[in-house]
């Protein structure tokens, strides 16, 4: 395993084995080309983000040049990673994600873009990256401004990961880190009103409001303002105890049922038949008893498990059942819910129905009806929001697939 790492003392890591990458001005070498790994850099431009500041050799190229032999002999066991020589420059080819720098800005791009329920783990994975100081070692002037970037960037990953975390109820857990962090940036106000609902929901209020009446003094002394509308509102809402500030307990995560019967164990044939239902979103399957449609819905469902994360849920309509008559919807409906971890299920049908829809809206799950008697014991209720199929047979059993997608 390979790992460049920049995002504290620069080091290059093989098999969790710490490689020798030469001096100081060589190690600046490296850096310089990971910063724009896969991009070809002038030599001019390199000398001058390598040497400005300091006293230039006699001949800086040819040093450049001797750096880059000796970084080329470092690199040589790495076959990921190639130094090549362009018309006047080079370029340091290797996958991104073996620089902690590339890792670090790719982790939060994808947790602002991406999934809602993986943006914590994604900002907390590229936080974790950050050893230290950027680039500890090395003191140039474009060295030095592509350390407060990242210093910046790292900030605001710090203030958006800890409005999610106010917005879980972790206020109590935030305090110390935010302590710490409003020292560092006195003049944050963003991180200001962080902190002073942390004391606020904390139950600190005259330390919340305190801090407010330091931070404005120090803006006003320092930059000849007063402090922003929103913490002005901030500052109110704790003045007045406002109940929008005291935050909710996290909602309980679902449960994801599993509730499908074991896939059959012998099945062969239907070849045609599970390609015609692979891409459909609400399907019907009819046909006499025992020709094998419950068999065919279950091998299609767990071919296709992977299409619903979020769950799966089954139940027996008991349509043709010989000892008993067909499930009543209502039964169906507080089965589902249960299932999906409700405890106080409403007494009236048309509450449990849109309870049922609010629960697996947004959801990729899928829902298998079997044994229905007929299409009325499915749109009764509606239970499958989308399913309005008309049985031309209505004396034969049939089953339901429906599934949610994106």
């Amino acid at each position: 395993m390979v790992e460049f790492r920049l995002l504290g003392e620069i080091e290059l890591r093989v098999d969790n084995t710490v490689a020798d990458i030469g001096s100081v001005r060589q190690r600046c070498v490296l850096a310089t080309l990971l910063i724009d790994a896969n991009r070809p850099v002038s030599a001019n431009l390199l000398v001058e983000r390598i040497w400005a500041g300091h006293r230039y050799p006699s001949r800086p190229t040819n040093v450049l040049q001797t750096y880059v032999s000796l970084l080329r002999k470092a690199l040589a066991p790495i076959q990921s990673a190639t130094i090549t020589r362009y018309s006047g420059g080079y370029q340091l080819t290797v996958d991104e994600q073996t620089v902690d720098l590339h890792q670090f800005r790719r982790l939060v791009r994808l947790a602002r873009t991406g999934d809602e329920r993986d943006r914590v783990a994604r900002f907390e994975q590229a936080l974790a990256l950050w050893r230290g100081v950027p680039f500890a070692d090395l003191d140039t002037p474009w060295i030095n401004a592509v350390r407060a970037t990242l210093t910046n960037e790292r900030h605001a990953v710090e203030l958006d990961l800890t409005d999610i975390q106010l917005q879980q109820g972790q206020h109590t857990s935030l305090l110390a880190a935010l302590a710490d962090r409003v020292a560092a940036y006195p003049l944050d106000e963003r991180l200001g009103g962080q902190y002073m609902t942390a004391l606020y929901r904390s139950g600190r209020q005259a330390e919340a409001l305190q801090y407010y009446q330091g931070l404005r003094e120090l803006l006003a002394e320092g930059l000849g303002t007063d402090p922003s509308p929103p913490l002005q509102k901030l500052y109110r809402q704790i003045l007045t105890a406002d109940l929008a500030l005291v935050t909710a307990p996290p909602p309980a995560r679902l449960p994801r049922p599993r509730q499908l019967p074991a896939p059959p164990r012998l099945f062969t044939g239907r070849t045609a038949e599970l390609a015609a239902i692979a891409d459909t979103t609400v399907v019907t399957i009819g046909g006499t008893g025992g020709i094998g449609k419950t068999w065919l819905a279950l091998q299609w469902a767990h071919l296709h498990l992977d299409r619903f994360p979020d769950g799966q849920l089954h139940i027996d309509l008991r349509g043709f059942d010989p000892v008993g008559p067909p499930m009543p919807p209502a039964t169906a409906i507080r089965g589902f819910l249960d299932a999906l971890g409700v405890d106080a299920i409403p007494t009236d049908l048309d509450a449990q129905v849109g309870m049922y829809r609010s629960l697996v809206a947004d959801k990729r799950m899928l829902i298998m009806l079997d044994n229905a008697a007929d299409t009325s014991q499915v749109t009764t209720v509606d239970i499958c929001h989308i399913w309005h199929t008309h049985d031309p047979w209505p004396n034969r059993q049939t089953l339901g697939l429906a599934a949610w997608r994106d």
